[in-house]
């Protein structure tokens, strides 16, 4: 058997990369300092520039206002609180206790901070910037990964064999954002706005997704008969 290879070390950056890495960190590090520290509303891009030791028209190549530095300081966070519930992930426990599992991470993460998390959830409706935008495309990417658990559900013989998975996790994700916002707004604390807020939504879908449990003469386009 020949000897497994090794993966080749990625090659260095070469200076400049490194000094526009070196830059987006500043500023990304400035940013959530400000932000958790003298509010959302009292920090200006100015003064994000003025502790990243840049040039304020060097921070507008990094993020196009202050909406998407937000984006720019949440981006990574929320990668990482993904990545960690995932990884953490109880496999053999029910989808329904999976997911919670996997929100409660990412709800916990916006308790850190939540008067700025509320101010990241605000501005995302219809946010353009590019640190905006790679958020987006990192959103289809997370709901792969819950149409995965949806998937599996389904091998275990939880979900429907025919229920699409991405649509579930649409479905799925449309609750924890919903949630979130109640949450953020101010109607109820954290423990509550998970339990029983978020699980009942969720023991609700179940229904749909189990289909046999919802009543004879259910189907995907027609309601259950009266």
């Amino acid at each position: 058997m020949p000897p497994p290879t090794e993966t080749p070390a990625p090659a260095p950056l070469g200076r400049r990369a490194q000094q526009k890495r070196d830059k987006k960190r500043r500023i990304r590090e400035a940013a959530w300092q400000l932000f958790t520290t003298q509010g959302y509303d009292a920090t200006t891009t100015s003064s994000v520039a003025k502790r990243a030791r840049v040039a304020t028209g060097t921070l507008f190549l990094y993020a196009k206002d202050k909406p998407d530095l937000l984006f720019l300081v949440f981006r990574d966070r929320l990668r990482s609180a993904v990545d960690a519930q995932f990884a953490s992930m109880p496999c053999d426990a029910p989808l329904l206790e999976q997911l919670l599992h996997l929100f409660r991470g990412l709800f916990e993460m916006y308790a850190e901070h939540p008067a700025v998390a509320a101010e990241f959830v605000r501005a995302l409706p219809g946010a353009d910037g590019p640190n905006a935008m790679a958020v987006n495309s990192y959103s289809m990417v997370f709901l792969q990964r819950i149409a995965g658990l949806v998937q599996a559900a389904q091998a275990r013989g939880e979900v429907a064999a025919d229920i699409s998975p991405f649509q579930a996790a649409s479905n799925i994700f449309s609750l924890y954002f919903g949630a979130l916002l109640v949450w953020l707004s101010g109607f109820g604390d954290l423990a509550s706005a998970l339990d029983p807020g978020l699980r009942g939504a969720l023991e609700l879908q179940m229904c749909g997704l189990r289909r046999r449990d919802c009543g004879e003469g259910w189907s995907p386009t027609r309601p259950p008969s009266s």
